[in-house]
């Protein structure tokens, strides 16, 4: 048979950036074939082509061995093509059933749609196991629900092939292995699944085949069972890539950040952390592992001023942080610096040129300007010279900051942040959507910061990060510290226990 998608000599420019440059590919019917390459290398790009957000400047797309057309999402539905993107595109305020019909009302009378609808979500929840409350609210579901609602409306519009793009980048562990279930579910019933990641682990896991891109260019593609995670690392970056943090030992200096009986609400008033202690010592890395969702967010909100504790107190270098001190102004100020969980939401303003994005919660820095206004000349400069030494793609300030891919959004934020000498740095989730080869360099960096006396409290769901990176470990569930470790002694099965609540005597 004709495989399932072929591209032929793809070609995409945007201005001076060459996006895609001849690439070709084949992907088998009834296969799970895997994407990989670094932030920027062209993937979501040519996924975009394929599903008609852009249109090639040449080259030929192929379905099911028929030359196809492809100049709107619609017209890649038409051709049986669905895609979920890593960012959703749900309206959180409506219902499951609302959300899968917008689009595909059936008509004026939307009772006789919407029970179209829930018959066929009906058929499809019991075909690949995709149960869920098709009258819940989406913005009460959770994440990896909303991500089924999204595979549940490319299948209702009749998709063949579906695309996910970097679709574990906001799920927990638990939630990216039952997505795994899903998928090889699906491709048991003949549905072809091409997957984007940057993740290694979860290509070898799940793939039947792997394609690399680098710069814009199709480097390889080889069988899954034929490779191995440093060979397609060193594809992806063009160099051999250290898969694993090295760092030394050494003995923690005076306590900078001291947190004692912390109680936080979320925003719906729920107490969300209850009653937390914790000291990082200066040249530390005190990693915080859990389950997204058990109080970690509101934690680092807190800490960073985001969010008002309900009890507890907050000492940085031995001074107690008073109310009128608690909040992120203040205490950048004085030395602690936060590179948050959601970069969209709390790190960058999408809207705003790079540039501007640089400097948010620095903009009185006298190096930018004198007096109120900011020089844009040296702001550009500034980001330019970051730009080059984190290597974010493409090197344009001027560029608007929802152009640049979510890895390359990442190290900005990181930039901006551990570029101003912190005394206390709070991370979360430092490399998420971020690919191999900017993973290497972020960890390099926060280990650098380390081991020149900065204490830094870091949050991931990424367990093997945290037990890379961090001296001591401590585990959170329900909002309470449920646990602590050495990072020498941790092990994955008893940093589970410990996240999914097991006390200490049993764990």
């Amino acid at each position: 048979m004709s495989p399932a998608i072929q591209l032929t000599a793809i070609n995409k420019r945007f201005g001076a950036v060459h996006a895609n440059r001849d690439v070709n590919l084949s992907v088998d019917r009834a296969s799970i074939h895997g994407i990989v390459g670094e932030n920027g290398a062209g993937k979501s790009t040519l996924m975009s082509i394929l599903y008609g957000f852009y249109q090639a400047d040449s080259g030929e797309i192929l379905v099911a061995g028929r030359p196809t057309l492809i100049r709107s999402p619609a017209h890649a539905i038409e051709a049986g093509i669905g895609m979920v993107h890593q960012h959703f595109m749900l309206v959180e305020t409506l219902t499951v059933v609302e959300n899968v019909m917008l689009g595909a009302e059936g008509g004026v009378l939307l009772r006789r749609g919407e029970a179209k609808v829930r018959a066929e979500l009906a058929r499809l929840s019991a075909d690949y196991g995709l149960e869920i409350d098709m009258d819940a609210i989406v913005g009460d579901l959770s994440v990896g629900l909303q991500q089924r609602v999204e595979i549940l409306k490319a299948l209702y519009r009749g998709a063949d092939i579906l695309i996910l793009d970097e679709p574990t980048a906001v799920l927990t562990p638990p939630e990216a292995d039952a997505l795994f279930g899903l998928l090889t579910a699906l491709k048991h019933q003949g549905k072809t699944v091409i997957l984007i990641t940057h993740k290694l682990r979860e290509i070898m896991a799940v793939t039947d085949r792997v394609s690399v891109m680098r710069r814009g260019e199709m480097v390889a593609s080889l069988d899954t069972a034929a490779t191995s995670p440093p060979e397609l690392a060193e594809l992806m970056v063009g160099r051999r890539v250290l898969l694993r943090v090295e760092k030394a030992d050494r003995p923690p200096g005076a306590a900078l950040l001291e947190i004692d009986g912390l109680s936080v609400v979320d925003s719906r008033g729920v107490l969300a952390v209850a009653n937390v202690s914790l000291k990082v010592h200066a040249g530390e890395i005190v990693g915080i592992a859990g389950v997204s969702g058990n109080g970690q967010s509101e934690l680092l909100e807190a800490i960073a001023g985001m969010r008002q504790p309900v009890l507890g107190s907050i000492r940085l270098e031995g001074r107690e942080i008073g109310f009128s001190e608690h909040n992120p102004h203040r205490l950048r100020q004085l030395g602690l610096l936060h590179v948050p969980e959601d970069r969209l939401r709390m790190g960058l303003v999408p809207s705003f040129e790079a540039f501007e994005s640089a400097v948010l919660g620095f903009t009185d820095d006298p190096r930018l300007g004198r007096g109120p206004l900011l020089d844009h000349g040296l702001m550009v400069k500034d980001l330019a010279a970051k730009m080059e030494h984190y290597d974010v793609r493409p090197q344009a300030p001027r560029l608007r900051t929802s152009k640049f891919s979510g890895g390359n959004q990442q190290k900005m934020v990181l930039a901006r942040e551990i570029e101003r000498n912190p005394r206390v740095l709070l991370v979360g989730q430092p490399t998420r959507g971020v690919d191999i080869g900017a993973i290497e360099f972020i960890h390099r960096r926060l280990i650098a910061l380390r081991d020149s006396g900065v204490g830094i409290l870091l949050v991931s769901v990424e367990l093997d990060e945290i037990m890379n990176l961090s001296d001591r470990i401590l585990t959170m569930c329900g909002g309470r510290i449920t646990g602590e470790r050495n990072a020498s002694d941790a092990t994955e099965q008893d940093l589970g226990l410990l996240m999914a609540g097991v006390n200490e005597e049993a764990a």
